[in-house]
């Protein structure tokens, strides 16, 4: 497919809204406030696609995703707000701006020189963060949220050295948590729980382990097992209720050979 054609497509989709907003009653109703939650499940059913690795539900997703784009471009665009052409002429500027490796004369031959690089440009724009996690988003999960804070201070230079050094860190942490655990201090227990997580995270970053798609193939993995063991069971013609944790092991332990 052509530059052109690409183009065509991408224009026959901006008149299709223009038709929605002013022919269809729902998409007339819609707000940026009333689009919110199904941008997030559309994002979620991408994330799953690509999990897949099913590039044909990625197309589709991916699809849905520009809709909610244009959407948002649209309904900014009534309201005088800015435009979908402001909205890409700034975000290519602000690519070129801060790939100076691409178009300037600054070296960056590897990935961590060209994230450090984003990083400490992200600080110098005049419109830029104020600080140096105030990009990271309040809303984002817990666990990728902790991710992201590590990266963003390891590029600017706040970070161990070693692998060694986090997972020291780790242990001294875990140390910590079995002593709250035994003092029966449940407050004090969640904090250095979460202290745990953190350090873990940070120990997955080290190792090049995403710890999100690692947590998700541990859930796929508990998942598929369990669903074998509910079936096994019901073949049986018996519930999970009328089972030992024994006799439910055989099962599990017949999964995991699988």
């Amino acid at each position: 497919m052509t530059r052109e054609e690409t183009l065509q497509s991408f224009s026959r989709l901006l008149d299709i809204m223009d038709d929605l907003r002013e022919k269809c009653p729902w998409d007339k109703k819609q707000t940026i406030e009333s689009l919110r939650h199904l941008t997030i499940e559309e994002t979620y059913e991408l994330s799953d696609a690509i999990l897949k690795n099913d590039y044909n539900e990625i197309k589709k997703e991916l699809g849905d995703i520009l809709l909610h784009i244009v959407f948002y471009a649209k309904i900014a665009d009534e309201l005088k707000a800015f435009t979908l052409k402001k909205a890409i002429d700034d975000l290519c500027e602000k690519l070129i701006f801060r790939h100076p490796h691409v178009y300037g004369d600054v070296k960056a031959d590897t990935e961590d020189e060209v994230k450090k690089n984003w990083e400490q440009i992200k600080q110098s724009e005049k419109d830029g963060n104020k600080t140096a996690l105030s990009g990271v988003p309040n809303s984002m999960p817990a666990l990728l949220k902790a991710y992201r804070i590590q990266e963003k201070v390891s590029a600017i230079g706040f970070d161990w050295e070693k692998p060694e050094q986090v997972y020291d860190k780790v242990k001294e942490e875990l140390s910590e948590f079995e002593q709250e655990v035994n003092s029966g201090n449940n407050e004090k227990a969640t904090r250095e729980f979460g202290d745990v997580l953190f350090s873990l995270i940070n120990y997955a970053r080290f190792l090049n382990i995403n710890p999100e798609d690692a947590l998700e193939q541990t859930n796929k993995k508990f998942t598929k097992r369990f669903n074998y063991l509910e079936q096994k069971i019901k073949d049986k013609g018996k519930t999970l209720k009328d089972c030992n944790l024994n006799e439910m092991n055989v099962y599990w332990e017949e999964a995991k050979k699988l």
